[in-house]
């Protein structure tokens, strides 16, 4: 740093001013053709895509992935997930999946992103319609590259024992298929929870992903004759077994695994800052959590939309999130994890009372002091009136 001498030094920002201004003076008055900061921003996050449905391929016999192709696709992290938005009927709806392509694979001549679909247990109205009725060719509406379940060299330990149940893979084979191409650097080990070892989900696409820093341990908790691996469910004791000095653990599957996985986890004392769980979705019944009146659960209300000037009356049930209410009604809601977490879905909330998860409260506290929830999480406690976003697109 130069030293000119007080005065020259203290007035140094009054020159800079001018220069500025007689930069401005000097400029077009047409605005720039190009910006570069602007195009490096939209290649990196374009927004909704056209995603065509290059192929569909059996993942297991209850289980299928769909890949999908662009003439560009954004570049994202192994965990990340895509949002599809879909109208099935009269309804808009949208729906995270975890990517379980690679990241590599986006690059090229012909770039891919591919997700997996299992057929739901119970009722799940965007998996039935992905699962039996998209076909080959059909156009998807699509966002890459969400959510923050990845891998970070800064904030994780170079070896990750990743605790995957069910559909709960996807995110991990990504992780596995970077790694075994080179693209990405640290120790994993990926304990596979399944109950049924022929309804294992991608089993052969990550067998073919294991090398000196990818192993695969699968771990099944029903009756399998003849296996010779690992039973059970992700104990501590089992965890223990694949564990190293200094590990983080990445955790995805259905909800009922976190709460048995955040138990044997802090059997562990693993610390917090070592445990990173995937955002698994709004509950499936709502009655069932802590605070919720049960004596509303069969209630419908009316939801007050106003969108500028415009107000809209629909219907909302009370057991349902306000953003499938909205959706259900034909109404387009920009969501992404469905979990409470990312914020793409807040609507301020002018009167009424909602219900909203103690565990999928994602909201900083100045929304809740102002009134404002996100409505993938937000169920209606009385007739309510939101202010909505009209949408850009």
């Amino acid at each position: 740093m130069k030293v000119k001498g007080f005065l020259k030094d203290v007035g140094g920002a009054s020159r800079v001013t001018k220069r500025r201004q007689n930069n401005f003076d000097q400029a077009s008055a047409k605005p720039a053709p190009y910006d570069p900061i602007g195009a490096v921003a939209k290649a990196l996050h374009p927004g909704f895509l056209d995603l065509k449905v290059e192929a569909i391929k059996v993942a297991s016999p209850t289980s299928k992935t769909i890949v999908f192709s662009a003439p560009h696709l954004p570049y994202f992290q192994a965990g990340q997930f895509l949002s599809l938005r879909l109208k099935i009927g009269d309804s808009l709806v949208s729906r995270p999946y975890s990517i379980c392509s690679a990241p590599y694979e986006t690059r090229g001549d012909h770039p891919i992103v591919a997700i997996t679909v299992r057929l739901p247990k119970q009722d799940g109205f965007v998996a039935e319609y992905l699962y039996h009725q998209v076909q080959v060719g059909d156009v998807i509406e699509g966002e890459v590259g969400l959510g923050e379940f990845h891998y970070d060299p800064i904030r994780d330990a170079k070896h990750v024992v990743a605790l995957a149940g069910g559909s709960g893979i996807t995110p991990f084979l990504s992780m596995a298929k970077e790694i075994a191409n080179g693209k990405l650097d640290f120790d994993l080990t990926i304990l596979f929870g399944s109950v049924d070892e022929k309804d294992i989900i991608l089993r052969e696409e990550l067998e073919a992903c294991v090398c000196d820093k990818v192993h695969v341990v699968h771990v099944l908790s029903g009756q399998n004759p003849g296996w010779k691996g690992e039973t059970g469910f992700l104990s501590a004791e089992l965890i223990a077994k694949y564990s190293a000095r200094d590990t983080t653990y990445f955790v995805c599957g259905p909800q009922v695994m976190y709460e048995f996985l955040a138990g044997e986890l802090k059997k562990l004392n693993v610390p917090r800052r070592r445990i990173r769980f995937e955002v698994f979705g709004s509950p499936r019944d709502v009655t069932k959590l802590q605070g919720y009146p049960v004596d509303m659960a069969d209630k419908v209300f009316n939801l007050t939309v106003c969108q500028g000037r415009l107000e809209t009356v629909i219907p909302a049930k009370a057991n349902e999130p306000l953003a499938v209410a909205l959706e259900r009604a034909g109404m387009k809601i920009h969501t992404a994890c469905r979990s409470g977490a990312c914020g793409f879905c807040r609507v301020k909330v002018l009167s009424g009372n909602c219900y909203v998860p103690p565990n999928g409260d994602g909201r900083r506290a100045a929304d809740i002091e102002f009134g404002y929830v996100h409505s993938c999480v937000a169920y209606p406690l009385s007739d309510v009136r939101i202010k909505v976003n009209i949408p850009s697109d």
